[in-house]
């Protein structure tokens, strides 16, 4: 089973280009699932259902069309099917304090739950091989980072954390009951926890398997999209996620354009796109010219596909490597960069405070920085068994 993670900044075009993905695999022969993380849900407008339509899923798949379904995760029918116990026992606690009840309701939905629960429905379909590919709308950056990093957090919760506060609670409960009106947590809670983990175990290692999963991050030519698509390509490539593919949004076709107000557009696309190959490289890197008119309906969708992906296949990994990794040492911190085939004498390297490029030949990589790193300084470049490796101290 291949699983594709669409990521991007809000309003890069993600959720079209997810839909047409997964047409385009329908139409190739594979049982393909589209699933939007979002809770702005547009994935239904994409294929232009109607309102009851939609409605009527309750959060499951819906068939569009032979191999093709779609799915928009709702947390309030989540609730209901996973969380049970530990949703309750937060409702009680808020209604405690004397919030309103539906406001206490609406408290009970804690950050994250979104995350976990779209989680719960990756390992599901991954277990259970009941579609061939599996694609995932999701939200924009910052969440699609909790997203990827949720499984590393429940991990780490459960190991150092969940057992303690369960004893912990089964002696202070009785004792806090006679002096205290503020419910503590019970077994069912906890039990309830940890069967919600027995059911996500094995995730983390799905995810971070390239030849099962992949990023590919959709961006815009312009300056603070290229920018959010620079730090979620150093995130997901520090997280260990495979990013395959960039997808460039809405390039305007430069032999369409006949007035001067769209030629300065192009323009200034055409710096951005030559700064969007540098940065990513070697990530291939797909231009997806801007439509004629508004993309949603199957007739569009098969027409986008066919201009991104051409004769490819889509579940294809495109690229497999991680380009670039930050490798803790004693003495600092080692910067780790794909180069076959480079000499030293071709490389140079400058410093901003962001970010580090490194120059090679006439071909520059544009690499940022994690906020640890920022203040560290090169102290010099050495070329060792296919990679650049750059001491930071």
């Amino acid at each position: 089973m291949r699983i594709i993670l669409f990521s991007g900044k809000g309003g890069v075009g993600k959720t079209t280009l997810s839909a047409a993905t997964g047409y385009k695999l329908s139409e190739m022969g594979y049982r393909a699932l589209v699933v939007s993380l979002d809770p702005a849900h547009s994935l239904s407008d994409a294929f232009d259902l109607t309102e009851e339509e939609r409605l009527s899923a309750k959060g499951l798949p819906v068939k569009i069309k032979e191999n093709l379904w779609i799915q928009e995760i709702d947390v309030q029918e989540e609730i209901d099917r996973y969380w049970g116990d530990v949703y309750r026992f937060l409702e009680i606690l808020f209604n405690t304090t004397g919030l309103d009840e539906i406001v206490a309701e609406e408290l009970a939905i804690l950050p994250g739950m979104e995350e976990v629960t779209s989680l719960l429905y990756v390992n599901k379909y991954y277990r259970e091989k009941e579609f061939d590919v599996l694609i995932l709308d999701l939200p924009p950056t910052g969440e699609s980072l909790r997203f990827v990093s949720m499984p590393t957090v429940l991990k780490w919760y459960m190991k150092k954390i969940f057992k303690t506060e369960r004893l912990v609670m089964r002696v202070a409960r009785p004792v806090v009951g006679r002096l205290s009106d503020v419910p503590l947590p019970d077994e069912a809670y906890f039990k309830a926890l940890e069967n919600f983990y027995e059911k996500l175990k094995g995730v983390d290692e799905v995810l971070v398997d390239p030849k099962v999963t992949s990023v590919r991050l959709v961006t815009n030519p312009e300056k603070m999209v290229v920018k959010e698509s620079q730090r979620a390509f150093m995130y997901f490539n520090l997280f260990g996620v495979n990013v395959d593919a960039v997808l460039i949004n809405r390039v305007i076709p430069k032999e369409l354009v006949d007035c001067q107000y769209l030629k300065e557009w192009v323009e200034v696309q055409r710096r951005y796109l030559e700064e969007i190959k540098s940065f990513f490289s070697p990530v291939p890197v797909f231009e997806v010219p801007l439509m004629r008119g508004e993309v949603f309906g199957e007739k569009k969708l098969k027409e986008l596909a066919d201009l991104v992906y051409k004769d490819r296949d889509p579940s294809e990994v495109f690229f497999e490597e991680r380009p670039y990794e930050f490798l803790k040492e004693e003495e600092g911190y080692t910067l780790r960069i794909k180069a076959p085939f480079v000499k030293k004498e071709t490389v140079s390297l400058l410093k901003s405070e962001e970010e580090i490029v490194v120059r090679v030949g006439n071909f520059k990589s544009h690499i940022l920085l994690p906020r640890k790193l920022r203040k560290l300084e090169p102290q010099g470049a050495k070329i060792e068994e296919g990679y650049i490796k750059i001491r930071l101290a």
